[in-house]
């Protein structure tokens, strides 16, 4: 609690209002657990039973109804149980797999007969088409049963099928806007805000995710909440280890070169899964590793080595110099080594208390895909990346009515781009190799950028929950984070570059190589051009409260949250001169300070409500005001300030830049049409301020540069549609979005590039460039003990391109906005089964299948601005003939096979289980 004291002191203004939050703080949202409530009635006349028992059948959890038949049971952890209810001269009634979902409360209520027969009992199934009494947004919660049964292979395409959600983007709004959790505790790379921990799904047991408006509990995102909750292990072993690998069966080998039939064993994977108790409902782990190589569709040809060198520059063929020492070798260029690993430790030393001590380990390294280096792939950098998490979580429940829950964690994350680690290592090339004017591809040289990313974050989080009576729930947490953040961004350059001697080469006899023997690798540190290095630490603090009021039909949620961010940085007084590379004696006003950013902080209120109509349908509102910093390289790039002497050539961090704010609406219909049939429909609208951009600044000696801040805006409205359908060992489902995303700029640095290109900015509000208008899942599935299959089928509307004529004049800029047509649809549909070979005991062995793109549809997710059309653009003369190579033609160049999403893929395994 020290840190939270130190913190909030620093918090001038605002101290009151901290201060009176965590006074009021009788309360939280665990993030990981759920609550059961119900009433029980006598089944002949429908009065009240009092004092009866409900208890969840292995577990220490359980209650006693009270004056009115009613009861609950709080800080449940998400699966699925059976619940029994018991009274001295009353029939048992057990209802079985009850579903706890994370943040949710399932209404279970008991109708009981009189009996003489002492122990009779009777077992009901709940329905697996449930009441949503408590939803009041749009949310889904998808259990370790659900995800099983799906045709994927990790929970980040769970995620991507939820209506919504759109390559990423969650209600139009931009890819940064998600918050990522692991357990409650954020997982976000701060830098970028991208999703830093991969959590396998054989570890997970449920996962929430939010699309809409969410609970002042969550904060830090404007588009959408993704809870990912752990599994705790039970009372008995349970093992598994798999073997997979797969190959793509294409007939677009044109296309995708060097693919081969005979190759399966092209991607591989392996799985080891551990759940052990080491004392019985006391001590247990859980623990998962995978590792996966994998070489996906892209091939490219080692023609040439980054030490050769070529120019073609002179028209006449004779005049061209070429050197190809490569062995022109198929090689795979899209390809990745990584391995996971987790462990989970849990601990109950006493029925009141539980503990967990995690540790997550992603590492990985990988090359990606450029066409541009199809013919000298050596010369691409690897991309390296490690994130180490650690959690300690304690679960004190204080009474039947009250527990709180504590964290802390350490997230690392590293990540990496460069050919060699040591950026002085003599294996780095003369630049002079890159030269490969004419043939539109690399014949040589080395990617020069070398970037090396480590962010730290220390957090500490405690949240508690209070049911103060049968209506109010009451919850309440305070949250803080520091950051320390270690960038280094460079381009190698040559000791000897603008010398005399750069240029000066030999010829080796043996080889009749090139040799440029005036190289050596060096950094520039100190300039905005060539280097971006700095080391942060700003710090975030939180706290809210909100009350869940349940009623017999109605919920309310009503929350606020407050948050807090200092940067803990500096910026110059004085943005015409940044870094005083201009002197102006006689003008000190022209002259830059370094001034200390303000903290900034902002209010958010929340509220939703549902109001059930009838047994079986439910009617919501929801409306919220949602803040979230914009990513840390925002804050902190080109942190000397220097402005290159090069018109729009730099763009540069800024400390004062307050938040982002998105204020959304959505209202929603739950409809009950069977047993087995649910469908869920909602319409929102999201109006987004302030979002990161970068406006144009001009110094005293008439440079332009970019400076990032909060200038653009968007909005998004659409409707989502969702049925559920379970029979049985049937199951059915579909979802689909409608949705128009509009904004004044695709990306923080669209209107400067614009005018840098000396272009207008937008004056009317464009489509974004994930502005998907219809996207549909359709999935069938059929699973029994011994076998089971399941189909998806996905089809999505075409996102928006800048369509372009021909250069015969520039009018058509004026004329014409960015993202004015639509790409081609893409569908596709996928498959997974499994089969049970062998069976003893508790022992098994299935083989699996996975099947990707069973169709093998081409699908164009890329495209030519003068065709819309992948693989197909407007070939001039001119280009033609401005086209020199002797190893390929123009053709070549504009067949790109990474604008084709993957072709069909199947994947095969075996699982040993028991």
């Amino acid at each position: 609690m020290h840190l939270f004291t130190n913190q909030i002191n620093r918090i001038r203004k605002n101290k009151p209002l901290i201060l009176l939050l965590l006074l009021v703080s009788m309360q939280i949202a665990a993030q990981t657990t759920g609550k059961i409530s119900g009433k029980v009635l006598d089944k002949k006349d429908g009065s009240p039973l009092i004092g009866v028992n409900i208890i969840v059948e292995g577990y220490n959890f359980g209650a006693a109804t009270d004056a009115n038949g009613e009861y609950f049971i709080i800080n449940i952890p998400p699966n699925n149980y059976n619940l029994k209810a018991s009274l001295i001269g009353y029939e048992t009634i057990k209802i079985e797999n009850v579903t706890v979902s994370v943040n949710r409360t399932s209404n279970v209520n008991f109708r009981m007969s009189a009996t003489i027969i002492e122990g009779e009992e009777v077992v009901i199934v709940a329905e697996k088409i449930s009441n949503k009494k408590d939803q009041t947004s749009s949310v889904r919660n998808i259990n370790a049963d659900q995800i099983n049964s799906l045709p994927v292979e990790n929970v980040e395409s769970v995620v991507e099928m939820q209506a919504g959600v759109v390559a990423g983007h969650f209600r139009g709004g931009r890819i940064d806007e998600v918050a990522y959790l692991v357990d409650g505790l954020n997982v976000n790379d701060a830098s970028y805000r991208t999703r830093a921990v991969t959590i396998e799904k054989d570890v997970v047991s449920e996962v929430e995710v939010i699309t809409g408006t969410f609970n002042a509990e969550y904060g830090n995102a404007m588009s959408g909440i993704v809870n990912i909750v752990t599994k705790d292990g039970g009372d008995q072993i349970h093992a598994s280890a798999s073997v997979n690998s797969s190959n793509f069966y294409t007939s677009h080998k044109d296309i995708f070169i060097g693919l081969k039939d005979s190759d399966f064993f092209r991607t591989k994977d392996y799985q080891l899964y551990l759940e052990l108790p080491i004392i019985s409902n006391v001590l247990s782990i859980v623990t998962n590793g995978r590792y996966q190589d994998i070489k996906d569709q892209f091939n490219g040809i080692k023609r040439f080595l980054p030490d050769n060198y070529s120019n073609f520059l002179n028209e006449n063929p004779d005049q061209w110099y070429s050197e190809h020492t490569g062995d022109n070798s198929i090689t795979p260029m899209g390809v990745e080594q990584s391995f996971s690993l987790f462990g989970k430790l849990f601990f109950k030393p006493f029925t009141s208390i539980r503990s967990s001590l995690i540790y997550s380990l992603n590492h990985s390294e990988s090359k990606w895909y450029g066409h541009y280096w199809k013919y000298n792939p050596d010369g691409r950098g690897t991309n390296h990346f490690r994130t180490d998490l650690v959690a300690l979580e304690i679960n004190h429940t204080l009474s039947s009515a009250l527990f709180y829950e504590l964290k802390f964690s350490y997230l690392r994350n590293f990540t990496g781009t460069y050919v060699y680690e040591d950026y002085l290592d003599s294996r780095y090339v003369h630049d002079i190799y890159s030269e490969s004017t004419g043939s539109g591809f690399s014949t040589g040289g080395q990617d020069k950028n070398y970037s090396k990313r480590t962010n730290q974050d220390y957090s500490a989080k405690f949240d508690i929950t209070y049911q103060a009576d049968k209506n109010h729930i009451l919850k309440s947490g305070i949250l803080f984070t520091k950051h320390n953040l270690d960038n280094f961004w460079a381009v190698i350059r040559n000791k000897y570059a603008g010398t005399p001697e750069e240029l000066e080469f030999t010829i080796d006899t043996a080889s009749q190589k090139r040799i440029y023997t005036y190289y050596e690798p060096t950094l520039i540190t100190n300039s905005s051009v060539y280097s971006d290095i700095y080391t942060v630490s700003p710090v975030e603090f939180a706290a809210y409260i909100q009350d869940k009021m349940e009623y017999d039909n109605l919920v309310i949620n009503l929350g606020a949250r407050y948050d807090y961010f200092n940067p803990n940085a500096t910026y110059p007084s004085q943005l015409r001169n940044p870094a005083n590379q201009l002197s102006f004696p006689d003008n000190p006003e022209y002259m830059s300070k370094d001034l200390k950013a303000d903290p900034s902080y902002q209010i958010s209120p929340r509220f939703g409500i549902s109001y059930q109509l009838g047994k079986a349908a439910l009617l919501r509102f929801s409306y919220g005001h949602f803040f979230q910093m914009p990513p840390l390289y925002a804050l902190y790039t080109n942190p000397q300030h220097i402005v290159s002497a090069q018109d729009y050539g730099t763009t540069m961090g800024f400390a004062q830049i307050k938040p982002q704010k998105t204020i959304q609406y959505e209202v929603g219909l739950w409809q009950q049409l069977t047993n087995e049939m649910g469908l869920e429909v909602a319409v929102f609208y999201r109006d987004i301020y302030d979002l990161l951009s970068a406006k144009v600044i001009t110094t005293f000696n008439q440079i332009r540069y970019g400076l990032y801040s909060n200038k653009d805006y968007g909005n998004a409205r659409g409707l989502e549609l969702k049925f559920d359908f379970v029979s049985g060992n049937l199951s059915a489902g579909l979802n689909y979005t409608l949705q128009f995303t509009r904004g004044n700029a695709d990306n923080p640095t669209f209107t400067f590039s614009r005018a840098g290109s000396n272009i207008d900015p937008v004056n009317v509000l464009i489509p974004m460039s994930w502005d998907q208008r219809h996207t549909l899942n359709v999935s069938v599935s059929y699973f029994s003990d011994f076998y089971g299959a399941s189909l998806i089928a996905y089809y999505n509307s075409g996102t928006p391109y800048t369509w372009t004529p021909l250069v015969e004049s520039r009018l058509y800029q004026v004329n014409l906005n960015p993202n004015n047509s639509p790409k081609p649809a893409t569908f596709s549909v996928d498959l997974s089964a499994f089969y049970t070979i062998w069976q003893y005991d508790k022992f098994s062995l299935k083989v699996n299948l996975l099947a990707y793109n069973i169709f093998d549809t081409l699908n164009e997710v890329n495209v030519y601005s003068s065709t819309g059309q992948a693989y197909t653009d407007i070939v001039l003369p001119t280009n033609i003939s401005s086209h020199r190579s002797d190893f390929n033609d123009y053709y070549d160049v504009i067949h790109d096979p990474s604008m084709y999403s993957a072709p069909r893929s199947i994947k095969l395994g075996l699982t040993f289980s028991f």
